[in-house]
């Protein structure tokens, strides 16, 4: 079977800088991770590629230092890596990715089962997954916690809700992201750092993908980051003073001046 993981490389510091004219994040000189949530999803390819038989192949869009990324991946135990950069790809929102993820994830070839994390930890949208699926075509299931039974032809999943979770089943090829519940991520072996130091990644343009340039990039993106800012630092708040009761009285009087109740 054929198993494809998207990852991404964000930022491992909080203290990230905005470019004033693009909005855009500055990630030169600012150190690298894979994205927290896309170590589960590279555990659990590689756990279904020892079930089942198959490869798994890894894919990110990215500026070139995103390789490390990938190579990160392939140490783990990855088949082959794919990283789709360009100029053109720069600006993206969540659906201009989408589209070019799929269009990256079509150029693969046939797949079984496409699997993401469920969000990326500097936009917190989770929208990129879903989004795929739609691109590709194929029915998705979001915060998967466990697979349950698959074979090559469906997959049922426990999807995790708020409350408890639900039994989902659907037929392949299907795209699923999954929650930090669903495994614990091995750490590379020496061989596999060895083989991933060696390894060819595929780096492939907008034109190797063959998009339609009006859906990349800024163009391709709908949504405008218009403005961003610090919010001002809290004042500090007021400490009432006496036994419960006082402060219960005081607290209620604070709130009838302030016509709340």
């Amino acid at each position: 079977m054929n198993f494809i993981v998207c990852i991404k490389q964000v930022p491992g510091t909080t203290d990230v800088k905005i470019d004033p004219k693009t909005n855009t994040l500055i990630r030169e000189g600012v150190e690298s991770i894979v994205n927290p949530f896309d170590s589960y999803a590279i555990e659990e390819g590689l756990r279904l590629k020892e079930r089942m038989g198959g490869k798994v192949t890894v894919i990110s869009m990215g500026p070139p230092q995103a390789e490390s990324a990938l190579r990160e991946a392939l140490s783990m135990g990855c088949d082959e890596a794919v990283l789709l950069t360009d100029r053109a790809f720069a600006g993206s929102d969540t659906l201009a990715t989408s589209y070019t993820l799929a269009c990256g994830i079509k150029k693969i070839g046939e797949f079984d089962l496409v699997i993401c994390g469920k969000q990326a930890i500097d936009g917190d949208t989770a929208q990129v997954g879903p989004g795929i699926a739609e691109k590709l075509g194929v029915p998705a299931i979001t915060y998967v916690k466990k697979i349950e039974e698959i074979d090559q032809a469906r997959i049922k999943v426990e999807r995790m809700m708020e409350e408890g979770y639900e039994v989902i089943e659907t037929n392949l090829p299907a795209l699923i992201t999954v929650v930090k519940e669903i495994n614990e991520p091995r750490l590379p072996s020496l061989k596999g750092m060895v083989r991933a130091r060696k390894a060819e990644i595929h780096m492939w343009t907008a034109s190797d993908i063959e998009c339609e340039k009006s859906k990349i990039g800024q163009a391709g993106s709908p949504t405008i980051v218009n403005k961003i800012f610090t919010p001002p630092p809290r004042k500090g708040g007021e400490v009432l003073l006496g036994d419960p009761e006082e402060q219960a009285e005081k607290l209620v009087d604070k709130l009838r001046q302030a016509k709340v109740i």
